[in-house]
């Protein structure tokens, strides 16, 4: 008699499907909490829909951007947060689009695992959509891939996708950024999602615990350090189509260093004073606990200042009173000179507690 051969299934395998339509049952009521004029369509179609003429645009030049969180996920991972990573997703996509002038339109999401776990997913997606009503923008599908052994124990990775849209002539490109423009700073809610691996070297390497209460918060060490990315766009759009915005620059990896320079025209310099603002309570922690140099703060982290914006100097207080009545803490952090070469960024002044007095600067691509 013959042994019948095990019947194998995808669940034996470690992909579970029921737990992927459970997922998706969750998640509808989330996606259609982002719904907006232009895309109505529910979740469960091959791919989503996104009518322009319906939003209200004429010509419009469409805007594509794409990110991830970064190693900011070990720290959700580590400390058991999953509810504002998806935040820090639309942010890192929909802040790149309004720089260049675009209304956020649409998102959509890729989240992978070895095991999907509902529960924490779904968490996830929550956050994701929290993330889109604050840029007016719709979920309007993703992916979820369950992947045993290409990722262990815990680990998920995530990835979004955003398209925007601005009539055509109306993009920014920093072209008429100029001598004597006024640069503004917009402040960030901490350290975004740039420096983690940093973050996370430092906190290991100096025996802290994600659940020790933080020395610069009244919150967890994790709390603190979780703290989603800060959302720019209705703030910034409003400027925009009121006409005061020359460029915009927002402060990612790299820093003020190496991404300021990226909107200017060459033989212009934007002088950064360290001075005009305080650093905030998580930098100098980091600072202090890591021993890190003033040059390395400004390429590596936001250090306050998670948004730049250019402005002619005649419309530099209206634009601070209509970026303050849109929700903003607003700095004016330097100007804008003329300098021969290529476009570069200093930062410089009486650092304070940014370590000693400091003049770094950079052109574009510096290491």
């Amino acid at each position: 008699m013959t042994d019948l051969k095990q019947s194998y299934t995808y669940k034996q395998a470690g992909v579970d499907i029921d737990a992927g339509d459970a997922l998706v049952n969750n998640i509808k009521p989330l996606a259609a909490s982002t719904k907006r004029t232009g895309a109505d369509a529910d979740l469960g179609g091959f791919g989503g829909l996104f009518d322009l003429k319906a939003a209200g645009f004429d010509d419009p030049i469409l805007v594509a951007a794409n990110d991830g969180v970064g190693t900011k996920l070990k720290v959700a991972i580590d400390a058991g947060i999953h509810d504002t990573v998806g935040i820090d997703l639309v942010a890192m996509c929909v802040n790149d689009l309004v720089v260049q002038g675009a209304e956020p339109l649409l998102f959509l999401d890729y989240m992978a695992t070895g095991k999907l776990d509902v529960a924490q997913m779904t968490d996830v997606v929550a956050g994701i959509a929290k993330g889109c009503k604050q840029a007016g923008c719709a979920l309007i599908g993703g992916e979820t891939a369950e992947m045993p052994g290409m990722y262990q124990g815990a680990d998920y990775d995530l990835a979004g996708f955003s398209v925007g849209a601005a009539e055509r002539g109306t993009l920014l490109d920093g072209s008429t950024i100029c001598d004597g423009d006024v640069i503004l700073g917009l402040a960030s809610s901490g350290p975004h999602s740039n420096g983690y691996s940093l973050i996370r070297r430092l906190v290991s390497g100096e025996g802290h615990n994600y659940s020790d209460p933080a020395p610069f918060a009244d919150s967890t060490l994790a709390d603190a350090l979780m703290a989603p990315t800060k959302i720019y766009v209705k703030s910034t759009l409003a400027a925009i189509r009121g006409g005061l915005v020359k460029g915009l620059s927002h402060i990612t990896g790299g820093g003020f260093l190496e991404n300021i320079p990226r909107i200017m025209p060459d033989d212009l310099i934007a002088e950064v004073d360290s001075g005009a603002w305080e650093l905030p309570s998580v930098f100098k922690w980091l600072q202090r606990e890591g021993n890190i140099e003033t040059r390395e703060m400004a390429r590596t982290f936001n250090c306050g200042v998670g948004m730049v914006v250019v402005v002619a100097s005649e419309n530099s207080q209206a634009a601070q009173d209509l970026l303050r009545a849109n929700g903003e803490d607003v700095i004016v952090i330097g100007q804008i000179k003329a300098s021969a070469g290529p476009a570069r960024c200093t930062v410089k002044g009486d650092a304070g507690t940014w370590g000693s007095a400091s003049d770094w600067s950079a052109t574009t691509g510096d290491d």
